[in-house]
């Protein structure tokens, strides 16, 4: 009987330090505040293009690498596979697309291409701890492979959402359909894009809707 109630309260403890290392994992709205993320100039473009170009559902994130001009250079989408809200394990995933579709910037003093997230979850567009890990995990991430952290965005039902910025629309949103890419629109000189699927085409900015 000793030794299961010192097993039990090893197990115990053992838990509780995990869970405080995953909740010291994730950033909370005030600290993402304070980080002094760029906004986007035109998010709903940013995110229409996204969306078209991916076509997220639930728990599907979009990691996407803008230039200084906020024209997407690359970008990848993949599905969350943990159950739990670890910022650790989101960063390691993060960080393995961009790896895929784009060359790291870390010879450069100062990084000149953003990194935004555009995560697709049930709920509505207020936090969540599982919001705060994907922050946590995305400027880790943007550190580590030499990008500049960029705005983290969720996709609902009820519309999409810029968190820490108060901007967002109704659509797209978590249920409609996808825009046609071929309505792209020509208010930019196209740039090639690389994406997770290693194919390159043309992409030219979506235009707001």
């Amino acid at each position: 009987m000793t030794f299961g109630f010192a097993s039990s309260a090893a197990t115990s403890i053992a838990a509780r330090a995990n869970s405080a290392s995953r909740l010291a994992r994730m950033l909370q709205p005030g600290e993402w505040a304070e980080a002094g993320i760029p906004l986007l100039r035109n998010p709903r473009e940013v995110v229409s293009g996204l969306h078209a170009r991916h076509q997220p559902t639930l728990t599907t994130a979009v990691v996407a690498v803008l230039d200084p001009e906020e024209r997407l250079t690359a970008s990848a989408s993949f599905t969350r596979r943990t159950a739990l809200a670890d910022g650790w394990e989101f960063r390691n995933a993060l960080l393995a697309n961009l790896r895929r579709v784009i060359p790291h910037d870390l010879r450069r003093r100062t990084p000149v291409r953003t990194a935004v997230l555009l995560y697709c979850r049930e709920g509505d567009e207020r936090w969540t701890e599982e919001d705060g890990a994907w922050m946590w995990g995305l400027r880790d991430a943007c550190t580590l492979h030499g990008l500049r952290c960029g705005a983290y965005i969720t996709l609902t039902r009820g519309g999409w959402q810029v968190l820490g910025e108060g901007r967002g629309g109704r659509r797209p949103n978590s249920t409609s359909s996808p825009g046609d890419l071929a309505e792209v629109s020509a208010a930019a000189e196209p740039v090639e894009l690389r994406t997770a699927s290693g194919a390159s085409e043309m992409l030219r900015r979506t235009a707001a809707r």
